[in-house]
């Protein structure tokens, strides 16, 4: 709970309306924020002709540009709200979060996936699986190299966004137990999951369903998407997972704050 009412003010004056919408059968923008879109211009995810993720991409999403700066602006006002005892350090979490998930990410669905895609525009060129989560964080705020980051092996990638927090590993050879175990060991916001030695992407875990964000490489569907874990082909391929949290990881989010470099 924010405990002032400049604090709220704060997030309307950087493009966050406050109004709550009603969830639905689909997975929509409902599932994945608190906040009333505008009316404009839908645009849609699909896999196997069912929609998996829709926003609207004129109105209730900005520039990318200007996400990118919105995202240093927040950082500014949180870390004022701080000091002035106006905000905790749970409201900036979840400031952070959605900012990252509805703010930032979206602009990158559809985005084609190519093994040594890199680009820093979404849907402009072609990227990569590490490059998608590098460069997200990187535009989120912050203080990495997304070359880097994104050229490390899954568990090392963990490790690095982690920033000394807890990197769990998960093994099973069934994905009911992986899915139990991942429920056990996750919380409510987003973290980051390593596939092994072979992939890397987003887990978002909200009201207690779990999705999977990353550059798909398995074609007809090679992009950018959201998708529900259980039902992603490449979760399926795996059965060693390493999970770090981001949305309810202090030490990241406070190096965040400080603009501490990550790497």
């Amino acid at each position: 709970m924010l405990r002032a009412v400049n604090f709220f003010s704060l997030l309307v004056g950087i493009c966050y309306p406050l109004e709550p919408i009603s969830s639905s059968a689909t997975i929509t923008t409902a599932v994945f924020s608190e906040f009333e879109n505008l009316n404009s211009v839908e645009d849609t995810t699909t896999v196997d002709g069912n929609v998996l993720y829709n926003y609207e991409n004129s109105g209730s999403l900005l520039s990318y540009d200007t996400e990118k700066v919105a995202s240093k602006t927040l950082r500014t006002e949180l870390n004022l709200a701080l000091s002035l005892n106006q905000a905790t350090l749970e409201d900036v979490k979840a400031a952070f979060s959605n900012h990252l998930v509805n703010r930032l990410i979206p602009h990158w669905y559809g985005t084609e996936w190519s093994f040594s895609g890199h680009t820093a525009v979404p849907k402009i060129g072609k990227i990569a699986c590490g490059y998608f989560v590098s460069t997200t964080l990187r535009d989120m705020g912050l203080r990495l190299n997304r070359y880097k980051l994104a050229q490390k092996s899954p568990i090392d990638e963990a490790k690095m966004i982690s920033c000394g927090a807890v990197v769990n590993t998960i093994t099973a050879n069934d994905a009911t137990t992986i899915l139990e175990e991942i429920n056990k060991i996750t919380q409510e916001g987003i973290s980051f999951i390593g596939f092994d030695e072979g992939h890397v992407g987003f887990l978002l875990k909200k009201e207690g369903e779990l999705f999977l964000i990353h550059s798909n490489y398995l074609y007809p569907n090679a992009e950018v998407c959201i998708e529900p874990i259980e039902k992603s082909n490449v979760f399926k391929k795996f059965n060693t997972f390493h999970i770090v949290d981001i949305s309810n990881n202090d030490l990241l989010i406070k190096r965040w704050l400080t603009n501490g470099e990550i790497l």
